[in-house]
């Protein structure tokens, strides 16, 4: 089980970025969240087998059609055991 946590920037509020990363996660069987940040980003944090991971990685560094992503920093993150993806809010924790 591998885990990440990911900070996209770009236009990547208000285009339906957050949507589109869970619905990607549920294609591929990741678990974790999504959410915006202050500052215009979004966060990701995902966990699932290397595999999967990488292939979700990739769809998130495209981005929906409406989207642009100029940024895309990757840290490594010990594994926590989510049970389930999905979108959160700013004020969650």
């Amino acid at each position: 089980m591998k885990r990440v946590r990911v900070i996209i920037g770009g236009r990547v509020q208000g285009v339906g970025f957050r949507y589109f990363v869970q619905e990607n996660a549920h294609r591929f069987g990741i678990k974790g969240y999504v959410k915006n940040i202050p500052g215009g980003n979004v966060e990701v944090d995902a966990e699932a087998e290397s595999e999967r991971l990488d292939k979700f990685l990739e769809v998130c560094r495209q981005g929906p059609p409406q989207s642009r992503v100029d940024s895309f920093h990757i840290q490594d993150v010990t594994a926590y055991g989510y049970t389930r993806f999905r979108i959160r809010h700013c004020d969650d924790y």
